[in-house]
């Protein structure tokens, strides 16, 4: 038997599932469609399950490929007001059936260099994980803070536990023995942030719960 390439496997199976993943995506839509006026609660958990495993799927992808070596960014000028739009219109549906607002925020004339395409991944899976835990409100805004802008997420839900908190642009590690969680999400964003690197400057990452709602705040940084 030839031997095994378990990288080619991991990529071929994420492959994979991530289309059964569409497939079911597209099955919700349509089951979704029979109920025009008010749907059952268990389209929001559907929905954000789905997302959830896609969004992970890709992530591990990501990493995958980081590993190895065969990763780049691709850097150019984006508007950050453009960003949020992408972000808000990829995240509506999902957020409409549990009846959360997200609110957007950026001057207009604010522009970052960025891999545009794995910054709005990484706020999505920002945006999906806090309309998980919020009450009802996501504040997401951009900002220029000396030679960073950041991107910055606010809700009003309970705030982060004490093992999330970080002011020292350190997430946990893949994962957490006491909990279980693997903190994949904030690993890949952390990942994605530090990738972007302008002279000795590199992006980063912080977590608080000092949202102006009385919730958690993640800030990400990018030179």
């Amino acid at each position: 038997m030839a031997a095994i390439n378990f990288s080619e496997l991991l990529v071929s199976s994420v492959d994979d599932i991530k289309n059964s993943l569409a497939t079911l995506h597209a099955l919700i839509s349509q089951l979704k469609n029979n109920y025009p006026d008010k749907k059952p609660p268990e389209f929001k958990q559907l929905e954000f399950e789905t997302n959830r495993m896609n969004n992970s799927l890709m992530q591990l992808l990501t990493l995958h490929k980081i590993d190895l070596s065969h990763f780049s960014l691709t850097i150019d000028e984006h508007s950050a007001a453009d960003i949020l739009e992408d972000v808000a219109a990829q995240q509506s549906s999902l957020l409409s059936l549990g009846s959360i607002q997200l609110l957007t925020q950026s001057q207009s004339d604010l522009f970052c260099y960025c891999d545009a395409t794995h910054i709005i991944n990484a706020l999505c899976t920002l945006v999906n994980n806090a309309q998980h835990y919020c009450l009802s409100k996501v504040l997401l805004s951009a900002s220029q803070e000396g030679d960073y802008v950041v991107f910055c997420l606010e809700d009003d839900g309970t705030g982060y536990p004490e093992d999330l908190l970080r002011s020292d642009q350190k997430v946990p590690g893949l994962e957490d023995t006491t909990t279980g969680n693997t903190h994949l999400g904030l690993v890949y964003v952390e990942t994605i942030a530090q990738l972007h690197v302008k002279a000795d400057q590199k992006g980063f990452i912080t977590t608080d719960n000092n949202s102006q709602f009385g919730g958690a705040r993640f800030k990400l940084y990018l030179p």
